[in-house]
């Protein structure tokens, strides 16, 4: 942390000039299959892992279990924020992997704004800039909440910018509403995640380089059926799995079945994988490469 702090305090250049440098690969292996480690909820306000309300917030802990997942077989690239991703590119733990940069970060957790998800992370120019190779964006459509209008816009222009320069655009849809005690909550019925699929699939100037990031339905047996609703190829996205043993093991499953389905290409994972409930990180992320 301190050799970080000091190349930060006496040489920012060399952010970029690691950036100018890196290694790049293909988006997909030779097996046409994606496995993306996520690390950008903490600019979300998002620290919480299971019961430990903070547990991404300890800096050094979290580039550490993000360089031991990168380093085993099977790990493609990470999705992160700038300040994690500057952080990588200093210590050079992302030659030859997809690095992706995450657009949306200002729908904070908890915040009465958190519909109107501003673009306050990577702009399109910046991941190309970066030598960069893919985004992300985040788009929680709430039918009753004006922001999420402000967020489908934002959307559709940022889909557009990334098109422009040929650069693919992982969008995570969710069709979202607030619990009478106004905690934001996203639907995992089949029907609902239909809706959002549609709803994202349609946005922007042409869908040529858009993908899809998804979760898993709350039955899994409907994500045959879901996944119908789109040409756009799709990766699977990890969500809060729980804090057992038992509920890990139970997500492991549930991506399993979904990953035979045609559209789905891959797994982008966070906090299971950097944060598993027995808290073996290699063993976790080895289980997660498996399923591909």
């Amino acid at each position: 942390m301190s050799e970080l702090v000091r190349v930060r305090t006496r040489h920012p250049e060399a952010i970029a000039e690691a950036a100018a440098r890196r290694v790049r690969r293909p988006l997909l292996n030779d097996a046409g299959r994606l496995m993306i480690v996520a690390a950008d909820h903490p600019a979300r306000g998002a620290l919480g892992v299971g019961e430990h309300k903070f547990a991404m917030a300890n800096r050094a802990e979290l580039l550490e279990r993000l360089c031991l997942a990168l380093s085993r077989p099977g790990v493609d690239g990470v999705l992160a924020t700038a300040d994690i991703l500057d952080d990588l590119l200093l210590l050079g733990a992302l030659d030859g992997k997809v690095v992706m940069g995450s657009m949306n970060r200002g729908g904070l957790q908890g915040a009465s704004f958190e519909l109107d998800d501003r673009f306050t992370g990577h702009r399109a120019q910046d991941i190309e800039r970066l030598n960069f190779d893919a985004g992300k964006l985040l788009l929680r459509i709430d039918y009753d909440d004006p922001g999420s209008l402000t967020t489908l816009e934002s959307t559709a222009r940022a889909i557009d910018d990334m098109a422009a320069r040929r650069l693919p655009l992982f969008v995570e849809p969710f069709i979202s509403r607030r619990t009478d005690e106004g905690k934001l909550k996203n639907d995992l019925s089949a029907d609902a995640v239909i809706k959002s699929i549609a709803i994202s699939s349609g946005l922007g100037g042409t869908s040529a380089y858009t993908w899809l990031k998804l979760p898993v339905t709350e039955n899994p047996d409907d994500m045959a059926r879901v996944m119908e609703t789109s040409t756009l190829p799709a990766v699977l996205l990890g969500g809060e799995v729980g804090g057992s043993i038992e509920e890990q093991d139970g997500a492991y499953e549930k991506w399993r079945g979904a990953l035979q389905l045609p559209t789905v290409r891959g797994l982008v994972v966070g906090r299971s994988l950097l944060y598993p409930a027995d808290g073996d990180v290699a063993a976790a992320v080895d289980t997660a490469v498996g399923l591909l």
